[in-house]
């Protein structure tokens, strides 16, 4: 059965991979605020804020929409970033609804879950959505997932799936994440194993075609069996970690932000301290899904990548 959906995002990394993959064997609409040369299926330059949305849903006959566009990194501006990511999405949900579209993807953050002392050691999709109002990216995230949720009890006849990513890691990510590989040593926060979670890109669009094949609803974290320590990290990289009282750490990060040398402010230490470890057990009982790489396995393709990058 060819589908009819309509992609926000389209022009970024994930959105270009999945648009394509999915136009081979349905009627797909990419939408986004960059312009696609090279895209081969029908693609408008437009903001996922604009009402216009709602007639190019209706025009195209849209019956499934994948949101993917949001801010990934603070622009400075919090006022616009939570423009396009809360407003968007309230945008995006009243264009399915006005239109009676069946389901709605939407790619949220396990960082929604927020990065807190008393988290538990590893985070089920039931647990609490609690964010950080001092880090943008995860107060956004929580308040998107309060939006959705709204729409769920309101709207159940717009399935929704979404989904909380760990870290995406592929071939050529570089992020505010990778960043923090990069250097000649890791930093971490004196008395905390700061663990990550990856999920691996591809494993990220093989996720979501599952779900738009199956019309999938459902809350699903998105992470590779398994977290690595910093300091785990720091011995498959070859590097010292170098481990840092809090207190200092936090004086070092204003000080370091005040003179321009990180983006990182002292209000977001606990980004470092504190990191949401997601379950993935959902993902696999529930939604049917192994992921082909663990996050030790995700994290040595993503460093291979790296590595021939530089050699090459």
């Amino acid at each position: 059965m060819q589908r009819r959906i309509l992609i926000t995002g389209a022009g970024g990394y994930i959105g270009s991979l999945l648009a394509r993959s999915l136009a081979e064997r349905h009627f797909v609409v990419g939408v986004d605020i960059r312009p696609d040369p090279t895209a081969t299926f029908p693609f408008h330059v437009m903001d996922v804020r604009d009402s216009a949305l709602s007639e190019l849903i209706r025009e195209h006959g849209i019956e499934q929409v994948v949101h993917l566009a949001a801010v990934l990194e603070d622009s400075g501006d919090r006022q616009r970033d939570y423009d396009i990511d809360v407003n968007g999405t309230r945008n995006v949900l009243e264009a399915c609804v006005t239109n009676g579209v069946r389901q709605l993807v939407v790619t949220s953050s396990g960082a929604a879950y927020g990065y807190h002392a008393d988290n538990p050691a590893w985070l089920d999709e039931q647990d609490p959505l609690r964010g950080n109002p001092e880090f943008a990216y995860s107060d956004h995230k929580r308040q998107v997932e309060e939006l959705l949720a709204s729409y769920r009890q309101q709207y159940p006849q717009l399935a929704q799936l979404v989904l909380r990513p760990g870290t995406v890691l592929g071939a050529g990510t570089r992020n505010l994440i990778t960043r923090l590989f990069e250097g000649k040593r890791l930093l971490a926060v004196a008395g905390s194993p700061s663990p990550f979670v990856f999920i691996w890109d591809q494993d990220v669009l093989g996720i979501i075609e599952k779900g738009v094949t199956e019309e999938a609803r459902g809350c699903f974290n998105l992470a590779g069996d398994g977290a690595l320590s910093i300091h785990e990290l720091g011995r498959i990289l070859g590097k010292p970690v170098i481990a840092i009282p809090a207190g200092v750490l936090r004086a070092g990060l204003w000080l370091g932000n005040k003179l321009g040398l990180t983006g990182y402010t002292p209000a977001q230490i606990n980004f470092l301290r504190y990191r949401p470890v997601l379950s993935n057990q959902r993902l696999k009982n529930e939604f049917g899904y192994q992921p082909r790489k663990s996050s030790e396995e995700v994290f040595r393709f993503y460093l291979e990548a790296a590595g021939a990058r530089q050699g090459s």
